[in-house]
């Protein structure tokens, strides 16, 4: 099953949390579309949270209310771990490095 924030395609068969490997302390570049989508989500999670502590309602791990905001926040940590990372500083003198051949 696929779904889409303003053209950006989600598929949401497998949960988000398999990107396990991927350190998620580091910067990410996020494109345009990417940071739309990802503003698009997270005002949808505030709203829905907002509302739920409004209603004061009782947390129920069967409230649709409660797992709506669980699958928006899991598209927004999918969306975020397919942006590609920032190389850190010694990666890009590394890299610098290896392809002026002072690294040899």
């Amino acid at each position: 099953m696929a779904a889409s924030v303003t053209g950006f395609p989600i598929a949401i068969a497998e949960p988000a949390t398999r990107a396990l490997g991927v350190r998620s302390n580091r910067r990410r570049r996020i494109d345009p579309q990417a940071g739309h989508a990802l503003e698009i989500l997270g005002h949808a999670i505030e709203y829905l949270a907002d509302e739920y502590v409004h209603e004061g309602a009782t947390l129920s791990a069967n409230d649709p209310q409660l797992q709506a905001v669980h699958l928006l926040m899991e598209l927004n940590r999918q969306i975020y771990f397919e942006c590609p990372e920032v190389p850190t500083l010694g990666e890009r003198l590394c890299s610098l490095l290896r392809v002026s051949g002072l690294g040899n």
